[in-house]
């Protein structure tokens, strides 16, 4: 059995074997987090790979079922990661995977810089949120605002961590294109591979999967669009296929 503190419950992880601790009111993962394990490419045999801002861990879980290399998160609120430790026991993962509870800022000196062949990262997406936001829920409001890291850290942190040729996966809003390019770039992440997520067909895309190469030539592949929803608000064969294996 897991061990629930409060309001947590322990949730299916949707099409896998496995299962999550959450809190409606400390953190649930959303579609993003998911979109983003299926986007990376990452080795099946081997390998190491690090999740930064890991929240309650959905990430380097949803990864486990695609590789075999060892995986860590790091995540700098302690309530998540202790949820995050105990999804992973409860898995019987703790052999390959390892929750962090540090600053992603602090991480490649902690660890070492080059160590990593992938780094994922479903970062905070906002500014920083007036001091009420913060009071009212300081779980969600780290979690979606950059208090405790930038975008500008979280790339620098990934150029730090990943060795030559090394791959960097983010999901973000559009309205941030440009500056994850630029800042891409900047810390030596190529981008290589970028897809829009739309909520329908009709609609403005919400959400960006971009992936980079470490000191990668210059080619940048923009794929297909990915719909959620069509328009009788039902989730498209292909998100489907990501969230639950099926059609």
């Amino acid at each position: 059995m897991a061990e629930l503190i409060g309001d947590e419950r322990l949730d299916h992880l949707l099409a896998e074997k496995l299962r999550i601790i959450q809190s409606p009111s400390v953190f649930s993962f959303s579609l993003d987090a998911v979109l983003l394990s299926k986007f990376v490419n990452i080795p099946i045999q081997k390998g190491r790979i690090a999740d930064l801002c890991s929240g309650n861990g959905v990430i380097p879980l949803l990864l486990s079922t695609r590789t075999k290399g060892k995986i860590i998160g790091v995540e700098i609120q302690e309530r998540l990661f202790n949820m995050a430790e105990r999804s992973v026991k409860y898995n019987g993962l703790s052999e390959q995977i390892q929750m962090v509870h540090g600053d992603i800022k602090a991480f490649p000196k902690e660890i070492g810089n080059d160590k990593f062949d992938v780094v994922t990262c479903n970062p905070p997406y906002f500014p920083t949120p007036s001091q009420e936001e913060i009071n009212r829920n300081e779980h969600f409001a780290i979690a979606r605002h950059e208090i405790m890291c930038t975008l500008e850290d979280v790339i620098q942190s990934t150029s730090h961590l990943l060795r030559q040729g090394g791959k960097a996966a983010f999901v973000h809003r559009p309205g941030r294109l440009m500056d994850i390019l630029s800042l891409m770039r900047e810390y030596r992440l190529e981008p290589k591979r970028l897809q829009f997520v739309y909520p329908k067909a009709s609609k403005e895309a919400n959400t960006i999967l971009i992936e980079g190469i470490k000191d990668g030539s210059p080619d940048l592949k923009i794929l297909p669009p990915l719909v959620v929803y069509n328009e009788d608000n039902v989730y498209t064969p292909e998100v489907r296929r990501i969230l639950y294996g099926e059609e």
